[in-house]
């Protein structure tokens, strides 16, 4: 199989019929069950022990258990136009990883310290994985693929100065990985549309198909090459331009059609204990740092740039 886009043939994880799986709390205890998809229960959640719930009113855990997260640093043609300047930033992908702590379940919060001034939302979709693998090729990596989850890579960017080559504290932060709210296979990936809310406005958009440089098949075997994945490990698969600085109060969403829309609320915390006795790097507020997390507006629509200002404007 060819690994640019389009493709010549549809693999089995993104040909129907959908099925969702998702993990929730109840009564103290942990359940998987399925969305309903049709029927007079469609859009409940059947458990596997048998009984039906209201999804909506559910509290969801990360369908995820991964020993590694390992995300894509650019992957989307708009993201390499705003930050390089150029619809491929390299030729092949880079990535950083994220501790499993950072995941967060929908509808949970979304911490912000307050000694950091900038924490940055990022609408991705995260390939999970069904089965262990390495030393495979891009067409056959389709066949270890459990699912995909929409997800927020939120970061903390005030720790660029210092941990730019890692990543570790700008993205690695308790709660900074919403996803969910489940695991879908059987929907054409391919053919949605990503798009990232804040407080209900648009703020990033992409059609997946039309604007990715890299599909999850070309990461996995790339991957793959060097190291096992094992089951329930998590690819975060990169943002769309307009990544930007939300404030405490602030509802952020990432919604993909025919996956779901997974969200978290921004909620301001005290500063660690140990910043104020001069342990570690301070977060900074230097050149470098605004310029990842403040973005180039000159290069992204308008329609974004006035939805994010309309936001921040009605929580004042």
């Amino acid at each position: 199989m060819d690994i640019e886009f389009p493709f010549s043939e549809l693999p089995a994880v993104l040909r129907g019929p959908r099925v969702e799986r998702r993990r929730v709390l109840l009564g103290g205890s942990a359940f998987w069950g399925t969305i309903v998809e049709d029927g007079p229960q469609a859009g409940r959640l059947r458990l596997d022990d048998g009984r039906v719930i209201d999804a909506d009113g559910a509290t969801y855990l990360p369908p995820v258990s991964p020993s590694k997260i390992i995300a894509v640093h650019i992957s989307y043609r708009s993201r390499s136009m705003e930050t390089r300047n150029t619809p491929k930033p390299s030729a092949t992908p880079t990535y950083f990883t994220k501790p499993p702590t950072a995941l967060n379940g929908h509808g949970g919060q979304i911490l912000k310290p307050a000694d950091c001034r900038y924490l940055n939302y990022e609408g991705e979709y995260a390939v999970v994985i069904g089965h262990t693998c390495r030393n495979v090729t891009p067409d056959e990596a389709w066949d270890f693929i459990e699912g995909f989850c929409p997800a927020l890579d939120m970061g903390l960017q005030d720790f660029r100065d210092t941990d730019q080559g890692s990543m570790l504290r700008v993205k690695g932060a308790d709660t900074l990985l919403p996803i969910g709210p489940g695991i879908v296979r059987g929907v054409n990936l391919f053919e949605q549309t990503l798009r990232t809310y804040v407080d209900g406005r648009v703020v990033q958009e992409a059609q997946i198909g039309g604007e990715s440089i890299w599909g999850p098949h070309y990461v996995i075997a790339d991957l793959a090459r060097h190291i096992t994945l094992v089951p329930g490990d998590t690819i975060l698969m990169g943002t769309p331009c307009h990544s930007r600085s939300v404030d405490a109060g602030q509802h952020v969403e990432c919604e993909i059609t025919g996956l779901g829309r997974v969200g978290g609320t921004v909620v301001a915390i005290d500063a660690p204990r140990a910043s104020a006795l001069g342990v570690g790097h301070a977060p900074t507020d230097s050149p470098e740092v605004r310029r990842v997390a403040l973005g180039f507006d000159e290069r992204v629509p308008q329609r974004f740039r006035d939805n994010l200002a309309a936001s921040k404007a009605a929580k004042q």
